[in-house]
């Protein structure tokens, strides 16, 4: 059976009593993601957690070996715990023994989102598993978000009902679906815990990827003298790329791959003392460019400006912040944003300032990428009467002429201009003049 956690093969396990793994056998990341909406009953509720406590009992917990996290399914998502809480088997299960049900709809797409930050948004670059205890979900709601998943090389398991909809869950699991989907009649459900057990155990991982490349790395399952290793990987409509390694190789890095392109990559260990499994792993490369590439301007007003960037990449981003203040200082401001947005309307701006703009994403491997740019509010347009009256006192004859003068007020720049005027005229009617800016004599 394959199996998606790194380690070596699994011993037997008794249903409650399962005596711990070989110490250092297995790491990786479990996250438990529990349906806990009122569509499931009490009684399937307890099963579920029944189960998860006999599956889990025989890891060995921590950094280094198998951290579990627990996140339930209700109206709003609810982490019962992350991935570093629990370093023993006793605090473990204690806490399994704890849970209670949400009840409340099955808003499966915003545990999906939570369950994807809890994975990705960490620095250990180890496999990681998300197994899905459910009763079952619509069609669509969760399609999109599973193939994000399954692209930062997150591998799905799915234990569920026999209610559920078995075409739905077929799309959403990892291959190989026979032994990562298990529709139960959960009466009988314990009979799938060894069997789900040693699928959680790989081989198969990988460690580093770009966007045209990929590094694979397995445990040992052969040595110099006992076989050797196939390594064959391919992508749609494409030739299969086969390669041989000697039977002591632990990794491999596959080059020239194309960028945003999702792979199978399979290592068959061929040995000459017994028959071993292939093992499997599918990833999906990174883009050329991790945005944000590009910024632009629209809506802009005296007291708003619309700020846009792209390309849109939710599989890579984990979030978006804006920040922006005035040129050459003041108070700067901080807007954040999901990883679907790609722009955002400014408000409660100065008129006839310029703007210092960032925008920051934060990339799903903890990388981040800025791009900033200036931006500038239109200044307050003032409407003034189309007659001017104007008035002064005699100044004598030393003066000859005197100026009603534009100026600009914000600054963003303006022309300024001057009607020059005898002092004849007293008063003077000035027909016809535009004054937009301020008015000085």
């Amino acid at each position: 059976t394959k199996g998606v956690l790194g380690g070596h093969p699994l011993l037997a396990c008794s249903d409650v009593q399962a005596p711990p793994l070989p110490r250092n056998c297995c790491e990786g990341d479990i996250l438990l993601l529990l349906d806990s909406s009122g569509s499931v009953t009490n009684y399937e509720f307890s099963v579920f957690l029944r189960f998860a406590s006999d599956l889990l009992r025989p890891f060995s917990l921590g950094r280094g070996n198998v951290r579990v996290a627990l996140l339930q399914v209700g109206t709003t998502p609810h982490t019962e715990f992350s991935l570093d809480v629990h370093t023993k088997q006793e605090s473990l299960q204690e806490a399994l023994r704890g849970v209670r049900q949400l009840q409340g709809d099955t808003n499966t797409p915003a545990a999906l989102q939570e369950a994807k930050r809890l994975l990705t948004n960490t620095e250990q670059d180890v496999p990681k598993v998300l197994l899905w205890l459910t009763d079952g979900v619509e069609s669509g709601d969760v399609d999109e978000l599973m193939s994000e998943l399954k692209a930062y090389g997150i591998s799905v398991l799915i234990v569920y009902t026999i209610h559920g909809n078995h075409q739905v869950m077929q799309r959403a699991v990892s291959p190989p679906v026979e032994s990562h989907l298990y529709s139960m009649d959960l009466s009988s459900i314990e009979i799938i815990t060894d069997d789900l057990r040693e699928a959680i155990i790989q081989r198969l991982s990988v460690t580093h990827l770009t966007s045209h490349s990929a590094v694979l790395q397995w445990r040992p399952a052969l040595n110099a003298d006992s076989g050797y290793y196939n390594l064959w990987y391919s992508f749609a409509g494409k030739p299969v790329i086969k390669d041989v390694l000697s039977g002591d190789s632990i990794k491999a890095e596959l080059t020239s791959l194309q960028p945003e392109t999702t792979y199978t990559a399979f290592l068959q260990p061929q040995s000459s003392q017994r028959p071993l499994s292939p093992l499997s792993v599918t990833f999906t490369t990174l883009p050329d460019v991790l945005g944000p590439a590009e910024i632009s301007l629209s809506d802009c007003g005296p007291h708003q400006v619309r700020i846009s960037w792209g390309p849109l990449q939710p599989m890579w981003v984990q979030r978006y912040t804006v920040e922006f203040g005035p040129i050459p200082f003041g108070e700067v401001h901080t807007v954040a944003l999901d990883n679907q947005r790609s722009s955002t309307l400014l408000t409660s701006l100065q008129p006839g300032t310029q703007y210092l703009v960032t925008v920051n994403a934060l990339h799903v491997d903890g990388t981040e990428r800025a791009l900033s740019v200036k931006a500038c509010t239109q200044e307050v347009e003032v409407v003034w009467p189309s007659l001017l009256d104007a008035s002064w006192m005699p100044f004598g004859e030393v003066v000859q002429s005197c100026s009603i003068r534009r100026r600009p007020l914000g600054r963003c720049g303006t022309h300024q201009g001057a009607l020059y005027l005898s002092i004849g005229f007293l008063p003077a009617e000035l027909e016809g003049l535009s004054v937009e800016e301020g008015i000085s004599a």
